[in-house]
């Protein structure tokens, strides 16, 4: 594999972290132990399988040199004179546009035991995936983990999975975990279409094209800051959700029957992610009032993740997202009026399309150069907290059983990263006919995650019992 330079938006991640902010995206996968020493050897398998998938051979560094990059790009002896000439200029255009941002390249000291740890046992998977996911990826190596984590009581163990964002997101955080699990018989990806080759100016009859193109995105440009600037006109968050960086984590799971959520989806209509998501807004309602904080007037900005992939299709490894931002009605007491109005907001968002709206900021990062996002990637990673309140995103799994070393996939939760500023991050994935809630929150700002995760659970069988009725 060669050097690969990172798209804008990988970049941006790459840029906006911060010590007290690690950009990691993670799942905690819980396995059945056929045996007391399960464990070990599935750390054993991890570090094995690692050196041959060549995703996770890759690092990330930065690109502070063009001149270095375009003598590597001189063509060899004997290369036609109109090669020579066109070859190093391009490489040199190439090189002053990347100059500040970061490729992504084969790691050449690569070692798997430098990613694959085997922890001491936990007596609770989540708390000790918490204090992990407090800490850091190491940026000189390729930036993931794998932490394995026996139980105490020898019937279990617990994978953590750690992924910069800048090297993968949800969809692609998935292939690479389960390249390591055991070897099923998978379809193959559709292989995607060669792109045509560019020259180094464009034809003159694609002229116009840019032009409508270029025009496109500044209106597009206007309209996703537009739309910012209009929802933060009507902020009505809470204090619990913000809050002073800590360094610190905390997370917690809850299962959910997959039934009951399509059941409440049959009686109160709209989407299972609209019913996911309503469950999330009351579920802060009853904390918040649990906690002493009150809803009352609170409807904080939830941005919703969109992914720009296709899932069965190959893909560059570049985050590809787009959002949607609404308004979670926790001031609203009745819990299928709740729904209905996720459901309201939902629809609006998607008639806008992924493109548009206060949501699709991300997009903005492809029209920043390398320098700039370099620059100003700590400022940017500040301003989160206007931009949004709360992280409420779902992470694709497959529909089929999981095993490592033989031992079956129970359970998993995943872990979103925390936006500096923010307190609390909400992840959703259906694995096998349940739904699971990963919640990550800083762990100074939000002592009582437990609570939040119990009212997520209390949630569900309210809005259950309303649709009975």
């Amino acid at each position: 594999m060669t050097a690969d330079p990172l798209a804008p938006l990988d970049l941006a991640f790459w840029n906006i972290e911060s010590a007290g902010h690690p950009m990691h995206l993670a799942a905690l996968g819980v396995f059945s132990a056929g045996s007391p020493s399960a464990a070990a050897h599935a750390a054993d398998l991890l570090s094995a399988r690692a050196a041959a998938v060549p995703g996770l051979r890759m690092r990330i560094r930065d690109t502070w040199q063009p001149l270095a990059a375009l003598r590597r790009t001189w063509p060899a002896p004997g290369t036609p004179l109109t090669a020579v000439l066109r070859r190093p200029l391009a490489a040199a255009v190439r090189g002053s546009l990347a100059f500040g941002g970061a490729t992504r390249e084969p790691d050449p000291g690569f070692d798997p035991l430098d990613h694959v740890r085997l922890h001491p046992p936990a007596a609770d998977f989540h708390t000790a995936a918490g204090r992990l996911m407090g800490r850091p990826l190491q940026r000189t190596r390729p930036p993931w983990e794998a932490h394995v984590l026996p139980g105490e009581d020898g019937t279990s163990f617990a994978v953590l999975f750690k992924f910069h964002h800048a090297l993968a997101d949800g969809l692609r955080a998935l292939t690479l975990a389960a390249a390591l699990m055991d070897p099923m018989d998978l379809p193959a990806p559709r292989p995607r279409p060669a792109e045509p080759p560019r020259g180094l100016l464009p034809d003159v009859r694609e002229v116009p094209g840019l032009v409508r193109d270029a025009l496109s995105d500044a209106g597009r440009a206007l309209d996703i800051g537009a739309a910012v600037a209009r929802s933060t006109l009507d902020m009505r968050s809470s204090p619990a959700l913000a809050c002073a960086p800590s360094g610190t984590r905390r997370t917690a799971g809850v299962v959910v029957d997959l039934d009951d959520v399509h059941r409440i989806r049959k009686s109160a209509g709209g989407t299972v992610n609209d019913v996911l998501i309503a469950v999330v807004a009351g579920a802060l309602r009853r904390w918040l009032d649990e906690r002493g904080d009150g809803s009352e007037g609170v409807a904080p900005r939830a941005l919703v993740p969109v992914s720009r992939r296709r899932p069965r299709t190959a893909h560059p490894q570049g985050n590809r997202l787009s959002g949607y931002l609404i308004q979670l009605p926790v001031d609203e007491r009745d819990p299928l009026a709740r729904l209905a109005r996720v459901r309201t907001a939902m629809d609006r968002n998607k008639d806008a399309g992924p493109h548009r709206g206060a949501g699709a900021v991300a997009l903005l990062a492809e029209h920043v150069p390398p320098l700039g996002h370099r620059l100003g990637g700590p400022l940017l990673g500040q301003a989160a907290r206007l931009w949004f309140d709360v992280l409420v995103t779902s992470v694709p799994l497959p529909g089929f059983g999981l095993r490592l070393g033989g031992d079956p996939l129970g359970a998993v939760f995943p872990l979103a990263p925390l936006a500096p500023g923010h307190s609390l991050a909400v992840a959703v994935s259906t694995y096998r006919g349940s739904v699971h809630y990963g919640l990550v929150a800083d762990g100074a700002a939000v002592p009582d995650l437990d609570l939040l995760a119990r009212a997520v659970t209390e949630e569900v069988t309210t809005l259950t019992a309303a649709c009975d009725h």
